[in-house]
């Protein structure tokens, strides 16, 4: 178990768009829009943060989870598919992270 993990559990987040949301968590999110799971990805984010140095590792692992499913629906919402991130990840493999950084665009 890797990596496919994520691809198979984002191909079922995003088989969730069209399902009921009285029925499906993650067609609950779909339906409350970016905002509100851009802001659960947040909360996770932090929750993942807090047991990081509150707690054991068990519980960041369950936090970690957490966070990684709720990436992955803004993913599906965004129109962003996991083998997207993978080539992101495979143009920087080798790369200096302060020369990937100083490579981007000045905002």
């Amino acid at each position: 178990m890797g990596a496919e993990i994520i691809d198979e559990l984002f191909q079922v987040i995003d088989s969730r768009k069209e399902s009921d949301p009285e029925t499906s968590y993650t067609a609950k999110l779909f339906a409350k829009g970016r905002l509100k799971i851009a802001q659960k990805l947040g909360e996770e984010a932090v929750e993942t943060a807090l047991a990081a140095v509150a707690q054991g590792p068990e519980q960041v692992a369950s936090e970690s989870a957490d966070l990684l499913y709720h990436l992955l629906v803004l993913w599906a919402d965004a129109g962003v598919k996991p083998a997207d991130v993978w080539l992101k990840l495979a143009e920087r493999k080798g790369r200096s992270g302060i020369e990937e950084k100083s490579s981007r665009p000045k905002s």
